[in-house]
């Protein structure tokens, strides 16, 4: 079936994003190790928290310097923690190809608001113009794998589940949007993506 509406995941699809990185310039702006700034960001459930909205940044960074033991710029700690992405420019002629056929697109991410927010004002032509919708898990209070946020961001596209087509790089996020009944694929590279959709009868001529 052609899509009538395609949604994206952001991290390691239309961004490529070190984590790593990440990890090691907060620990540079807080003075704590890696492997501790890691057990205060990731295990502790931090980040998750974030990401689902449970908590916004200023309660996350009072938690961090508590976990932690350290104490920081609450401004400086959230740039060092997004600063971690780098766009995929392979995928830019994919997105242009899409939006000649017509066929709207959106965003659907496991995302908090520092890293949203430090996307939108890193001035990348696609965010968040390229998208008619944007479905992000801190502000619909859920993340993928989650039944609740295909259930918003079918409601949010406004077509049928069975005509979106949604691709991501994780297995288990894949899995999940097609028990949603949506049309869902691994995101391995830009031409395979290209060869999917020409196989859905949607071809970009790329």
């Amino acid at each position: 079936m052609r899509p009538q509406f395609i949604y994206f995941d952001l991290g390691n699809v239309l961004f490529a994003f070190d984590r790593e990185r990440a990890f090691r310039q907060m620990a540079a702006v807080c003075g704590a190790t890696v492997k501790v700034v890691e057990k205060a960001t990731v295990e502790s459930g931090l980040q998750v928290a974030l990401e689902t909205g449970r908590i916004d940044w200023a309660t996350a960074h009072a938690e961090f310097s508590r976990l932690t033991g350290t104490t920081s710029d609450s401004a400086a700690l959230a740039a060092a923690a997004s600063d971690m992405f780098t766009l995929r420019v392979d995928m830019l002629p994919v997105l242009a190809a899409i939006a000649r056929t017509g066929c709207p697109t959106g965003l659907l991410s496991n995302t908090c608001a520092i890293h949203w927010r430090h996307l939108v004002d890193a001035g990348y032509a696609i965010l968040p113009g390229r998208f008619v919708r944007q479905v992000l898990s801190y502000e619909v209070g859920v993340m993928k794998p989650d039944v609740g946020i295909y259930a918003a961001a079918a409601a949010t596209a406004g077509v049928p589940a069975e005509s979106i087509f949604f691709c991501d790089d994780l297995p288990q996020h894949v899995a999940a949007a097609r028990t949603a009944g949506w049309d869902a694929e691994l995101f391995t590279s830009a031409s395979d993506l290209i060869d999917q959709l020409a196989a859905r009868g949607l071809p970009l001529s790329l």
